[in-house]
């Protein structure tokens, strides 16, 4: 089964977007901040992340940064998703080799779910 995180502080938006993986047959994996997120990523192994930018404890970027430091984090695609505009987010993102960027208000849940399929080379 292929397993997805989700590390994103508001827990409505986590359990709305852990019901509409599920229900896509995916292992879905929840953090409320990025601190918690690195330690879940690390047991869990998923095989994409969805990582929000504003969060308490340890924000996106800094734990992308973590991640991207482990072996087992070298390579796992993320796909950011967040309320900030690409333009205001950190610079250093693309750096961080994220997958692609998503403002939550401009797709639905099932328009994000298409976008990890994409990027899992799901159809």
């Amino acid at each position: 089964m292929t397993k997805i995180a989700i590390i994103e502080d508001d827990p409505t938006i986590n359990q709305m977007y852990r019901m509409k993986f599920e229900a896509e047959g995916f292992d879905v994996g929840l953090a409320s901040n990025g601190k918690i997120g690195i330690e879940m990523v690390k047991e869990f192994g998923p095989d994409l992340i969805l990582l929000d930018l504003n969060m308490p404890e340890m924000d996106g970027p800094t734990a992308l940064a973590n991640i991207r430091k482990q072996p087992w984090g070298k390579t796992v695609p993320v796909i950011v998703l967040t309320n900030m505009g690409e333009e205001e987010s950190p610079k250093n993102l693309k750096s961080l080799g994220i997958h692609s960027y998503i403002v939550k208000a401009d797709l639905t849940p099932s328009q994000v779910v298409a976008r990890a399929k994409e990027a899992l080379g799901i159809s």
